[in-house]
């Protein structure tokens, strides 16, 4: 594989993985939420789904927009 294969495939997985870590971490902080019994473990659980969310809404886009080929 040439050079611009290699880098063409890493950079694949690695939005892949910008998508999928995320999307994780919003399914725990809503199993989080749904399993606790006092509010600041809910409002932790929150607080990871709203991150998490955040996360998968922007850092994808702003990889590619980085990686944009010119």
């Amino acid at each position: 594989m040439s050079g611009g294969e290699d880098q063409a495939r890493q950079r694949w997985l690695l939005l892949t993985l910008a998508r999928i870590v995320p999307a994780l971490g919003a399914a725990f902080g809503i199993v989080l939420i749904g399993r606790a019994t006092e509010w600041p473990e809910k409002l932790l659980g929150l607080g990871i789904v709203l991150s998490a969310l955040l996360v998968l809404a922007t850092l994808p886009r702003a990889l590619a927009r980085r990686w944009r080929s010119r």
